[in-house]
C-alpha cells in the first residue's frame, strides 16, 4: 500500500566550519600558504575556546585569545594582527556576521626592525658558497629582487632571455610585475632549462609531465599541463600524486632546499649578520639605491603597494647615520 504522505526533499550537505573556510578562500583566489595560515589561527581559536562553534562567540571571546596570544604567548604584533585577520575573516566571509568594536585587547608590542643588508662583498661571498640550482635562485633574489616564493613559482614562459626580463605573476597582492634578470646570469638559466627540459621529456616518455596550473586553467587548455612553457624552471626532484584528482604531477622546489642552502652558506663564508633568503632582496634595494635609482623604480621593482614600504631601505644605506658625518671623524681626522 502506498503512502500518500509527500516525500521530503533530501538535505542538502553542509560542509564542516573548516571546509566551508577552505572554500571561501578559494573563491576569493588567496594564496595557498594563506590558507594554511587561516585555517591554522581559526583551529587554534576553537581549540582555545574548548571546541565551541564560533556562532556562539563573540568580541569578547577574540578579545580573550589575542590578549592571551599577547600575554602568555609573547607573539609579535604583526602575528598577532594575523590572527585577528584570520578570524574576522571567518566572521565576515563564513558565518555571515560583522563584528562590533574590539575592546580592551591587550595590544603585542610593535617594535620597528630594520632588515638585515649585506653590502657587495659579503653577497659575493655568499653567493661563492653555493652551487647549482641554490646558487641560481640565490642570484634571482639578489639580482632581480624576487621573493622565494616568486622565484620558485616561476614557469618557463616568465623567463624573457631575449628582453632580459622576468615576469612575476600573482605575488603578493595578487599582482604582477616585470623585473630585471641579471645579465651574469643568462648563460646559466639556459643551461638549466635545457637540463630541465630534458627532466621534462623524459617525463612524458613515462606517462607523466604534467604540471599543476593555476585558477582552472587546466579545464580551459587541456594540453597546457603537459607543455614546456608551463613548467616550473625549479622543479622538484619527485613527482607527487594529488589526492583529490588521483593525476601525477611534478611541483616546484620546495622552499625549505633553497633556505637550508642559504644558511649553510652564510656559516661557511663567515658572515656574523643573521642573513637568509630575504636578506638578498634587502640587498637588491639597498644596493640599487645606493647606485642613485630613483625610489619609485625600485618600488615597481619589488612590488610594493606604498612607497612607505620602500622608504625603510633609505634608512639602512652604507653612509654611515642616514649620510650624516661623525664628529669623531672631523676631531680626529
Amino acid at each position: 500500500m502506498e503512502s500518500n504522505r509527500p516525500l521530503r526533499p533530501a538535505r542538502a550537505h553542509r560542509p564542516k566550519l573548516l571546509d566551508q573556510v577552505h572554500q571561501q578562500i578559494r573563491v576569493r583566489h588567496l594564496a595557498r600558504r594563506t590558507e594554511k595560515t587561516y585555517v591554522g589561527w581559526i583551529r587554534r581559536y576553537i581549540l582555545f575556546h574548548d571546541k565551541r562553534h564560533p556562532k556562539e562567540m563573540g568580541e569578547a571571546e577574540i578579545n580573550a585569545f589575542l590578549t592571551h596570544l599577547a600575554v602568555e604567548r609573547g607573539v609579535s604584533a604583526s602575528t598577532q594582527n594575523q590572527a585577528l585577520n584570520a578570524i574576522l575573516f571567518l566572521y565576515r566571509h563564513v558565518l555571515g556576521r560583522n563584528l562590533g568594536l574590539l575592546g580592551d585587547v591587550v595590544r603585542a608590542k610593535r617594535t620597528r626592525k630594520l632588515p638585515v643588508v649585506l653590502s657587495g662583498e659579503e653577497v659575493a661571498r655568499l653567493l661563492d658558497r653555493l652551487e647549482g640550482v641554490p646558487k641560481i635562485v640565490a642570484t634571482l633574489l639578489y639580482g632581480s629582487g624576487l621573493r622565494l616564493m616568486e622565484c620558485l613559482r616561476l614557469r618557463v614562459k616568465d623567463l624573457d632571455l631575449a628582453y632580459h626580463q622576468i615576469t612575476v605573476r600573482d605575488a603578493k597582492g595578487q599582482k604582477n610585475r616585470i623585473t630585471m634578470m641579471p645579465g651574469r646570469l643568462e648563460d646559466d638559466l639556459k643551461e638549466h632549462l635545457v637540463r630541465v627540459q630534458r627532466l621534462h621529456q623524459r617525463d612524458l616518455g613515462q606517462g607523466y609531465g604534467c604540471v599543476e596550473l593555476p585558477d582552472a586553467l587546466a579545464r580551459k587548455y587541456p594540453r597546457a599541463p603537459t607543455e614546456w612553457p608551463w613548467q616550473f624552471v625549479f622543479p622538484a626532484r619527485t613527482r607527487y600524486t594529488d589526492s583529490k584528482t588521483g593525476i601525477v604531477h611534478r611541483h616546484h622546489l620546495h622552499p625549505s632546499a633553497i633556505q637550508r642552502a642559504v644558511k649553510q652558506a652564510v656559516h661557511k663564508s663567515g658572515l656574523q649578520k643573521p642573513a637568509g633568503c630575504h636578506t638578498l632582496r634587502h640587498s637588491f634595494a639597498t644596493h640599487l639605491l645606493e647606485d642613485g635609482y630613483d625610489i619609485r623604480t625600485v618600488q615597481e621593482l619589488l612590488g610594493h603597494k606604498s612607497v612607505r614600504t620602500t622608504m625603510i631601505y633609505t634608512h639602512v644605506l652604507n653612509r654611515g647615520g642616514r649620510g650624516v658625518r661623525s664628529p669623531a671623524d672631523r676631531l680626529l681626522g
